[in-house]
């Protein structure tokens, strides 16, 4: 197990523990943690003890509801010391490591792309990732923003869509159909890319590889939601919840079985 996997496990028990104490988004936390992982240890430029530096690339959670998974890999790089129970359950300014203030979903690919073309004006080499929902692409803005992006050729916008295939409401497919996901990307002009999405190697080598590319690009980095958590992954009853005892014990014991 590699030192970005290891975290990342540690990073699900800390979702887990939390999910004991009170109702969280559990599911969409625990989906996005392996690319998370990915970002910060293999591909963002970033410092955990100078979280505010300014030479820092950037990372927008626009799937603001997966938060406590953003904080947890922020916990484990020291970055956060806070316990997980102070912080809010969407991302909020002034939190250490937190870039933007997220929830209202599907407008963190309009401020990813604002941030972008704000590097570029100002002659920063600076790069901005952006990772998103795919239950929030129905959303219009988002292909709004990928329009301007690749107008604007925005080469130092790199997007990655976590695609658990569930939202709120259940399967995607069935609430607003996204396939053929990567061709709708590719008709707006972005260059696309298809991983493992709890792969954490197969995610960093994805991400570095597009961005050293022309224009934006994405990543459709294939997840489950829950995942680590035999009896929450794939179920969209997991979107939020909290658990009881017997839940947390199965849920420790299958993550604690993987060390």
């Amino acid at each position: 197990m590699s030192n970005a996997d290891e975290l990342a496990r540690r990073a699900r028990l800390r979702v887990v523990e939390l999910a004991a104490r009170k109702a969280i988004h559990l599911g969409p936390a625990l989906s996005l943690i392996d690319v998370l992982a990915a970002l910060y240890t293999r591909v963002l430029r970033h410092d955990p003890a100078r979280p505010d530096w300014p030479g820092r690339d950037l990372l927008v959670l626009s799937k603001g509801h997966g938060a406590y998974g953003l904080y947890a890999v922020l916990a484990e790089l020291g970055v956060l010391t806070a316990e997980l129970d102070d912080l809010p359950g969407h991302p909020s300014d002034g939190i250490p490591g937190v870039e933007a203030a997220t929830g209202a979903l599907g407008h963190g690919l309009s401020l990813a792309s604002g941030l972008a073309l704000g590097a570029r004006l100002a002659g920063s080499d600076r790069r901005v990732y952006v990772v998103t929902g795919d239950g929030e692409l129905d959303e219009g803005s988002n292909w709004e923003a990928a329009q301007f992006a690749a107008h604007h050729q925005l080469g130092n916008l790199v997007a990655v869509v976590d695609r658990n295939r569930l939202q709120q409401e259940g399967d995607t497919e069935d609430v607003c159909a996204l396939e053929p996901l990567a061709d709708k990307w590719r008709a707006f002009g972005w260059r696309v890319g298809e991983s493992d999405g709890h792969d954490v190697a197969a995610v960093a080598e994805a991400v570095t590889a597009l961005a050293a590319g022309p224009g934006p690009a994405v990543l459709i980095a294939h997840t489950t939601k829950g995942k680590g958590v035999p009896f929450a992954e794939g179920d969209p009853a997991w979107h939020m919840g909290e658990l009881d005892a017997a839940q947390h014990h199965t849920a420790v014991a299958a993550l604690t079985a993987k060390a």
